[in-house]
């Protein structure tokens, strides 16, 4: 495990070499194997074999060779020359050198940095920036380490963009944090041929007593419109409960109230009929109801009866006409009468016109249909008698 840590430390440690020192180290190399296999060899055939080799060397380090996604500056003598496009690239040799430069998007991740917002609560916030090289040339000559350099303009700023915030605008307003520090880093980077293309806020997170205040405010706001909304449902199903309640009233008393006027219009239409029919029924029927009195009474073990003085005069008149006697040569034909002034008060006759005038054109109609059937039922048994 040990030895497998420490040729990553090995690995490492050499990418950050260049290439030229690489060419170099393998140049001398080169040479020395060279010198020994000159030394043992015939001096024709070594000067052959020296020869091919440095035009070998020459060869090599007259190409260069860059990669579809990057670009890289040469430089001759030290001097800044050209920018070397993707493909087979030749360059003096031995004494050029290149710096590859990648232009695809790249990412850099900005350490938690700490700050204390305009209300003068701390905060620890992390964010990664999106930056792409559009110009190799001015990041080759304008800044050292552009990686570094964009990385510490990105801690500074994303501190100055807190501390000009409020707590909660810092914790709910991340596209307005990020726009803000992609502006800030947009002009200075530009001087550097680099592109800023995004940045974003990972976490912004308070202090621990600020964060505790928060959660506590949050549950008592919360327990706040739980409270609210049962309040709101109690009253609200109280409300409803009161308006079934005046609704179910309404419709039993519109119910009884309806009930009250069909009973007394049924009342009223009885009485009508009964009223009808007995003034219909007129003298005819108090003779009838007198001669099945008489039969009563004469079934009756006594042999003293008081007859009223109505009734003996009436089945006077009634024997008169059945049998054309002299009892009955004063009277007139038998008919029927109409009720004296004493009778149809008893029998509630003059009231009739008022009830009639009560009820409903319907209850008319149906009062005049029934009083001539009864009418009709009646007529037939009384000229049988």
């Amino acid at each position: 495990m040990s030895s497998r840590s420490e040729f990553e430390e090995l690995t490492a440690l050499t990418d950050d070499i260049p290439d030229g020192v690489w060419r170099t180290v393998a140049a001398a190399g080169a040479a020395l194997v060279g010198l020994l296999v000159f030394a043992s060899l015939d001096p024709i055939v070594a000067v052959g074999v020296l020869a091919v080799f440095v035009l070998a060397v020459t060869l090599v380090s007259a190409v260069e060779i860059v990669d579809a996604y990057e670009k890289r500056a040469l430089t001759v003598f030290g001097e800044y020359r050209s920018l070397l496009e993707p493909g087979l690239n030749l360059v003096p040799p031995f004494v050029s050198r290149t710096y590859a430069f990648d232009v695809r998007t790249r990412v850099i991740d900005v350490a938690p940095q700490e700050a204390i917002t305009r209300d003068n609560s701390p905060v620890t916030a992390d964010a990664v920036v999106y930056y792409r090289i559009v110009d190799a040339k001015k990041a080759f000559l304008e800044v050292d380490d552009y990686e570094t350099a964009i990385s510490n303009l990105a801690q500074t700023t994303l501190r100055a963009v807190l501390g000009d915030m409020e707590l909660d605008d810092t914790l709910s307003r991340r596209e307005l944090i990020n726009s803000r520090i992609r502006r800030d880093l947009d002009e200075p980077t530009d001087e550097w041929g680099i592109s800023v293309e995004a940045v974003e806020v990972r976490e912004v997170s308070p202090a621990a007593g600020v964060k505790s205040a928060m959660e506590e405010q949050s549950s008592a706001e919360r327990r706040r419109r739980a409270m609210i909304l049962e309040a709101q449902g109690e009253r609200r199903s109280a409300v409803e409960t009161a308006e079934g309640d005046k609704q179910a009233d309404i419709i039993r008393s519109q119910g009884d109230k309806q009930s009250q006027i069909l009973e007394a219009q049924g009342d009223a239409i009885s009485t009508v009929l009964r009223a009808k029919s007995a003034e219909s029924m007129g003298e005819r029927a108090i003779i009838e109801r007198g001669m099945e009195s008489l039969e009563r009474i004469g079934q009756g073990d006594s042999s003293t009866f008081i007859i009223p003085q109505e009734l003996t005069s009436l089945v006077g008149r009634y024997g008169g006409h059945l049998s054309g006697s002299d009892i009955g040569s004063a009277a007139s034909a038998l008919e029927s009468r109409d009720f004296d002034e004493e009778t149809r008060s008893i029998l509630g006759l003059d009231s009739i016109d008022e009830l009639l005038t009560n009820l409903t054109e319907a209850d008319h109609s149906n009062v005049g249909v029934e009083v001539d059937d009864e009418e009709a039922e009646l007529e037939p048994e009384i000229e049988t008698e």
